[in-house]
């Protein structure tokens, strides 16, 4: 049931102005993208639309949209599910990740300057601590924008492109490891911040490398529950 996976009052009522099926959708994907609304989960129109405080009309939309795009399964007389990815699934999309990240991180470390090592001086500690506090969705927001930063301080236009197209995928397979992942992820975070601090680019992208298979090797060994 859905009220199972969303606590009374998780959710805003969406305002009015403006584009209301993207509004919806952007809510939607959201909650997807988080794990509030888990992988096999049933999708009921009705009850989106009151935790949205809408009517059905852009629920459905917005469903079709997602599943167009694979987040959603449509199912003849069953309806909407979130969709359950496969192994290979996650495998493909996370190699891509470390071909993408390792080439920013070189970039980073070919032209990097004070304010950016300075922001990510200062999201590693964010990240430390809501792993000493165990807040994982604070974890792994500043885990996306930590890399989301290296990605700019590459400053390769077509490179962020292509890590946008991703970034909402990786997000959904890194929160179940998150916790996992722990403290071992900003150690490796401080490694990658001392190579592009002194501008070695090959350490920078083995680095990266290697930060990046971890997660994906420890997404394919999760615990399950």
């Amino acid at each position: 049931m859905l009220s199972a996976g969303l606590p009374h009052g998780t959710v805003p009522k969406l305002e009015r102005p403006g584009p209301l099926r993207e509004r919806v959708y952007e809510a939607l994907l959201e909650l997807i993208t988080t794990r509030a609304l888990t992988p096999g989960q049933h999708l009921v129109e009705s009850e989106l639309a009151g935790h949205l405080g809408v009517s059905r009309q852009p629920v459905r939309e917005a469903l079709q949209r997602l599943n167009t795009e694979g987040w959603v399964d449509l199912r003849p007389a069953q309806g909407a599910f979130v969709h359950e990815p496969t192994e290979d699934e996650a495998d493909q999309l996370l190699s891509v990740r470390t071909l993408l990240e390792a080439e920013a991180a070189r970039l980073a470390a070919a032209d990097s300057d004070p304010a950016g090592i300075a922001d990510l001086e200062r999201l590693c500690a964010q990240g430390e601590r809501a792993v000493k506090d165990d807040d994982v969705e604070l974890a792994v927001t500043t885990n996306a924008a930590f890399h989301a930063r290296v990605m700019a301080m590459a400053s390769n236009v077509v490179l962020a492109e292509l890590a946008g197209q991703v970034d909402r995928r990786v997000r959904w397979y890194y929160t179940p490891v998150a916790r996992q992942r722990g403290k071992q992820s900003w150690i490796e975070h401080r490694e990658l911040i001392d190579a592009i601090a002194s501008g070695d680019e090959s350490a920078a992208a083995a680095v990266m490398r290697a930060h990046t298979e971890h997660t994906r090797s420890t997404y394919h060994h999760r615990d399950h529950d």
